[in-house]
Order: C-alpha cells, then structure tokens, then sequence
C-alpha cells in the first residue's frame, strides 16, 4: 500500500522530563501499530469523563495556555476528586505541571492539541 498522502506520521518519543509526545497518525493514512493505538485510546478515554474534559477545556482555553488549580476547580466535585482527575489527564499525556509555591500550574501542550486534531483529520477524497 503506497502513501500519496502530504500527511506526516508524527513520531512517537519519549518526551523531556515533564513533556508530552505527540500521539499519532491521522486515522486515514495507515493502520495504527500498538503503541500508538494504546497511546490514543488511554487519551480518548481519559477525555471521556465530562469532569476531565471540563478541566481539560478549562486548561486549554486559559489565557496564556497554562491554568492554576485554584483557577479552574470549579467543576462540581471535590477538591480531591478534581486533584485525581487531573492526575488521570498527566498520566494520559494531556497535561503537564509545575508547582510554583503552594498552587499547581497544568498546560496542555500545542503539540497534544494539534497531534490529537490530525489524528482525526479525514483526508480529502481523490478527485
């Protein structure tokens, strides 16, 4: 099967210390390996409880492209329930953080947005 596509594989890497790595493929231009696959489904299912997609919302839409906790808390559930919710998303790969003092900064890295935006990008179909 040859790929006539323009469209780039993003590369599956380990990410720096604290980094997220771009998931995958757009759907359209060959089958998923593994990897890939179980990289995008634990990140799909992480966005698959509305109180992750409200905070991963809240985070991304945040001036600045970063959140404090104290900003975006406000979900309807506990403090703790918001702190394990946020976890999830780190160990997804959807958010990264950085303590600064006594609050927790999250952002979401452009390259997730954009990765994750391609990976359901449908190509163009031939003239």
């Amino acid at each position: 099967m040859s790929n006539t596509s323009n469209t780039k594989a993003l590369p599956l890497v380990e990410p720096a210390a604290g980094a997220v790595a771009p998931c995958c493929p757009p759907l359209t231009e060959r089958p998923f390996t593994t990897e890939e696959s179980e990289t995008a489904a634990r990140m799909f299912k992480a966005l698959g409880d509305p109180v992750r997609l409200r905070l991963f919302s809240a985070v991304a839409s945040h001036e600045g492209g970063e959140a404090c906790v104290c900003d975006i808390s406000d979900v309807g559930v506990s403090q703790p329930t918001v702190s394990h919710h946020l976890k999830k998303l780190k160990e997804a790969g959807l958010l990264t953080s950085e303590r600064r003092g006594t609050w927790v900064y999250y952002r979401v890295e452009p390259a997730v947005l954009a990765a994750m935006g391609r990976l359901l990008t449908v190509a163009p179909a031939p003239a």
